[in-house]
């Protein structure tokens, strides 16, 4: 392991009152680092070090969001990550994921590009390939369903409009915000996202459903071409 990184006792040799266990169940779960949640799910750890310092290594290297985004096969490769600490970690990913997205019971509603960014980015940020996505509002923006429509680079040649706009009309929704994702992590506007982003809009005017903005997620940041006015006529 890197030299670098503090080793820590293990957590059998910590005070009771500081294991993360201990300390989750009597402050809760947000009262604890990013490394302490992480010791819980890895249980053990590895060579003589602490899961506390396992986990504090992992996350040196690449982060919270850069460990999500990583393969099973490429989590069981670093130090100190088994079969199992890898499926225990993919699982609590996915189910965050799952957590974002599903609220059965709730209509958030859109009041600016930064509450559909807000919504998007936990799982658009992390994905290992293009996504095309749309968010389905009511005449309030309040959101109505969510559907992905394309996988892959996004290209004028291959994206049909009536594919996009086709669940919002069986939705009977009054607009919709498309979003695709940028692998890379800048979320910089290509000449071919700004042309997409023009047919899709000039698409919502003949079918009389508002394209309310088109965002770009990357890594920890995202842009609203609506708001730079590419691909949305002035007004």
């Amino acid at each position: 392991m890197d030299d670098e990184v503090e080793y820590l006792p293990t957590i059998k040799e910590m005070p009771a009152s500081e294991r993360p266990r201990e300390r989750l169940e009597t402050y809760g779960a947000n009262a604890l680092s990013t490394s302490e949640l992480i010791a819980i799910l890895l249980r053990t750890g590895y060579e003589g070090q602490s899961a506390i310092n396992v986990a504090s290594h992992l996350l040196k290297e690449d982060g919270l969001s850069g460990l999500a985004r990583r393969s099973f096969d490429e989590l069981a490769e670093l130090k100190g990550l088994g079969p199992a600490k890898v499926a225990q970690l993919q699982a609590a990913f996915e189910l965050g994921r799952r957590l974002t997205t599903e609220a059965p019971n709730e209509r958030p509603q859109i009041r600016s590009p930064a509450d559909a960014a807000n919504l998007l980015m936990p799982e658009m940020s992390i994905l290992q390939q293009e996504h095309l996505r749309i968010l389905l509002l009511d005449t309030k923006n309040r959101v109505i369903g969510r559907r992905e429509i394309y996988v892959g680079s996004l290209n004028t040649s291959l994206i049909r409009v009536g594919e996009l706009f086709r669940p919002a009309v069986h939705a009977n929704a009054a607009a919709l915000i498309v979003a695709h994702n940028h692998p890379s992590g800048d979320p910089t506007p290509s000449p071919e996202d700004v042309a997409v982003t023009r047919q899709i809009v000039e698409a919502g005017k003949l079918l009389d459903i508002e394209v309310l903005d088109h965002l770009i997620i990357g890594q920890s940041r995202w842009v609203s071409l609506k708001e730079r006015g590419l691909g949305f006529c002035p007004g």
